[in-house]
């Protein structure tokens, strides 16, 4: 499956920050380490419908992650996944009269054309499960000791994961509430443990299913991440990422797999999670149908005010979409572009330490934008006589705003 295409990143002048970054699993900041390549995991969307604002949010903080980076010298192995089969990619395409392949193509294809207008920086490898089947049957037959099988389904048993619940830490009571919520299946009759999940989903009548040595049939839905990081970035990476909804029990079951299959701990050296965006007071969803998209907001708008809306807010809080903040945010990319344009203003080199030091302290983009917004009130003031060649390509290489 194809990524999308890069935006050009500017090496920047100066001494770049170390990235700080908080770790749900540690429950607090610390300082990422990564090698000469920092490696990172963001898991991605389920296409039965198109990109909303949530979505973004959550690209946009790992994106940051990725800039920082690379502004410190490393080179980035980013990977993400598709997830185009599951449950409500194939219950949209039943409700709407559509194929499925067809449904998942044309919303991938959407997601891509809004990462490109908000100038997300593409992963390396963008993987589709229904690309790797092969690869997540054989990642199921090498945790056969850890699983067992009801009715042709393949569980893992989290009885025999003696680190499961250390990325959440939540209490047995929080993860059966959200096992249920979040696609799990805590009451089904013949499990061993109600947390016990899904590994191999064997064919079931007008569902699409493939050949493999356990027998015809679906990945489950944590495993799939799992094998695609694996294949791609081994264990122990840098940063697996995603909206803070993936925290239990995606992420939880899947630092177990990961643990199970390569005897190493952490699977991840930081798990990383994004807030909730909501809409109408409640969290943005498409169950709910409570969605601004972007392509519907892109249309309309600007996309680097879009991408200015979402760097108002710190990528780990949880916030409420109102119209006015584009408003808002029309106006900022306004007064940066004038700033930029008048073609003289304070010193840029101040601006660029006190961006690297914001979103170097756990990607504080509001502190970033805040330095930005008062260069460019100063520019505008007729303060200072230096080119403010410096000052856009800190707009674009570290905030990703193309002014």
């Amino acid at each position: 499956m194809r990524s999308w295409s890069a935006p050009d990143i500017t090496r920047l002048p100066g001494e770049s920050v170390p990235l700080r970054l908080y770790d749900t699993a540690a429950r607090r900041v610390r300082q990422t380490d990564p090698g000469p390549t920092a490696r990172m995991y963001v898991c991605g969307i389920t296409p039965y419908d198109a990109t909303h604002l949530g979505h973004a949010n959550t690209y946009l903080a790992f994106d940051l992650v990725g800039r920082v980076w690379r502004d410190n010298g490393h080179e980035v192995h980013y990977t993400q996944n598709a997830t185009d089969v599951d449950d409500p990619l194939l219950e949209r395409a039943e409700q709407t009269g559509q194929d499925w392949r067809a449904l998942a193509e044309r919303e991938i294809e959407l997601f891509r054309t809004d990462m490109t207008a908000l100038r997300m920086i593409p992963p390396q490898e963008y993987v589709g499960v229904t690309e790797v089947i092969d690869r997540v049957a054989a990642l199921v037959e090498r945790l056969r000791p850890l699983t067992y099988d009801l009715d042709g389904d393949v569980y893992f048993s989290r009885a025999d994961a003696p680190k499961f619940g250390e990325v959440s830490g939540y209490s047995e009571a929080e993860m059966l509430a959200l096992s249920a919520e979040r696609g799990g299946d805590p009451d089904r009759p013949g499990k061993r443990d109600p947390l016990d999940w899904l590994l191999w989903r064997a064919e079931r009548p007008g569902e699409p299913a493939w050949d493999s040595s356990l027998g015809r049939g679906r990945p489950g839905w944590h495993i799939e991440c799992t094998a695609i990081a694996l294949d791609h970035l081994g264990a122990g990476f840098d940063v697996a990422g995603g909206g803070s909804d993936l925290i239990y029990p995606h992420h939880e079951c899947g630092a177990s797999e990961g643990h199970a299959a390569t005897g190493e701990w952490p699977f991840a050296r930081f798990y990383t999670h994004a807030g909730m965006v909501a809409l109408d007071g409640e969290k943005m969803s498409k169950s709910k149908g409570n969605l601004v998209f972007v392509s519907r907001l892109r249309a309309e708008h600007d996309p680097m005010a879009v991408r200015l809306v979402l760097l108002a807010h710190h990528y780990r809080a949880d916030w409420e979409y109102t119209p006015d903040q584009l408003a808002d945010a029309e106006a900022r990319l306004d007064l940066w572009r004038r700033a930029v344009a008048s073609g003289r203003g304070p010193h840029a080199e101040e601006l660029l330490a006190t961006v690297r030091q914001r979103l170097a302290d756990d990607l504080d983009a509001p502190g970033a934008v805040a330095a930005f917004d008062d260069w460019a009130r100063k520019a505008l003031d007729g303060e200072g006589e230096q080119p403010t060649d410096l000052a856009a390509k800190v707009a674009d290489t570290l905030l990703g705003v193309k002014l």
